[in-house]
């Protein structure tokens, strides 16, 4: 058992060779494959800005909402009254 531990360190370095060795590969990949990569990386910066925007954004419209409120019933008491 101790055997095989002791060539752990070589088979862990042999993988690691094997990992970072350039290899060619022969294959075209033509601009039509980069712009729709860089066109879904823009797709899902967006969405995450507009999910960030919307948890945000909707806490601050129900205080506006309520600001605005408290302030027509501030100048008109008698409004809620008529109706």
């Amino acid at each position: 058992m101790n055997q095989i531990y002791a060539l752990l360190p070589f088979f862990r370095y042999l993988v690691l060779c094997l990992v970072i060795y350039p290899a060619t590969s022969h294959a075209y990949i033509g601009p039509g494959a980069g712009l729709s990569a860089i066109g879904a990386l823009i797709a899902v910066v967006a969405a995450v800005a507009l999910a960030i925007f919307g948890f945000v954004w909707y806490p601050i419209k129900r205080l506006i909402r309520k600001r605005r409120q408290e302030n027509r019933q501030q100048l008109d008491p008698g409004e809620e009254q008529k109706k």
